[in-house]
């Protein structure tokens, strides 16, 4: 498939253009979705609670405002899938705010992408938006995330 077919505008807002070429819509779902943007194929919701589904293929991840996912094997699951969808999908991660976890979400996808764990934050903060990953907890759990003893994604 054409890649520009499918995918996000690099320059959209709220895309982050990972260091593969895959690109993420990251987004902050009290603000209702532009009519005139894309829909994804796919997103991943974290939250605390159940969303009411969208008219796109999802999963819900349980992670509460503020905090780490509930289930940290079924987030590095959900991660990693949604990171190789975006190769040829367009894929959106989304929290409320857009800014603490789907920031989080989106620095362990550059992680999963190649980014160094000590870096993937700065990297988010610089190409998605300035206050991702809001709290230290948040930061930490990003920097374990590609110490964990599994091999990263990449490729």
């Amino acid at each position: 498939m054409d890649k520009d077919a499918w995918a996000w505008s690099e320059d959209a807002p709220g895309v982050l253009a990972l260091p593969s070429g895959r690109l993420i819509r990251g987004r902050g779902l009290r603000r209702p979705l532009d009519e005139s943007a894309p829909v994804p194929a796919y997103g991943l919701y974290l939250l605390g609670r159940r969303p009411v589904a969208p008219p796109w293929e999802c999963r819900w991840l349980r992670w509460p405002d503020f905090r780490l996912p509930a289930d940290r094997g079924d987030a590095r699951a959900a991660l990693a899938e949604a990171w190789r969808r975006a190769a040829d999908e367009r894929v959106e991660i989304a929290c409320a705010g857009g800014r603490g976890r789907t920031g989080t979400a989106l620095a362990c996808l550059a992680v999963l992408d190649g980014v160094p764990p000590q870096t993937a934050v700065d990297f988010v903060r610089r190409h998605y938006d300035r206050h991702a990953v809001e709290t230290p907890w948040q930061r930490a759990y990003v920097r374990r995330f590609g110490g964990s003893g599994e091999p990263q994604v990449r490729g």
